[in-house]
């Protein structure tokens, strides 16, 4: 996740937290390339609304090679769901991003949070995460 992170934030040109379709062109354009409106507005569209960094993870894990298998994503994810149910509380999943590995920030993490599967009770859902990171979501197909 921590790569999808970084290629966000180097594609958020305009810091906003979302990526739009002037951050897009711009980024093509420092790669040398020239995009018509209709390719950025394909682009675009694959995103059902703004695309904040949950929305950026959804449409390109699956479509950028060398992912890790769905597995592999929850079961990273099981080794801290300590009772085996399949969810993690928001604030447990907040903590851990903002003090291991390569940490996140608080608002990238409320960033993440906005459209991830949390109920309620404030529990993550990280096998129904990890399955839109891998498919997209039911509405999408």
């Amino acid at each position: 996740i921590q790569e999808f992170k970084e290629a966000f934030t180097m594609i958020d040109q305009n810091r906003d937290g979302f990526v739009d379709k002037n951050d897009i062109q711009e980024m093509l354009i420092s790669l040398g390339q020239d995009p018509t409106d209709e390719y950025l507005e394909k682009m675009m569209s694959e995103a059902h609304g703004q695309m904040n960094f949950t929305m950026f993870l959804t449409i390109f894990g699956e479509k950028l090679n060398g992912t890790d298998p769905e597995d592999v994503i929850r079961n990273a994810f099981a080794c801290f769901d300590e009772g085996g149910t399949g969810f993690i509380h928001e604030d447990r999943l907040k903590e851990l991003l903002m003090t291991m590995g390569d940490r996140f920030t608080e608002d990238e993490v409320d960033d993440m949070f906005r459209s991830a599967p949390i109920d309620g009770a404030g529990n993550f859902d990280y096998v129904a995460f990890t399955r839109v990171l891998k498919h997209g979501r039911k509405d999408d197909e």
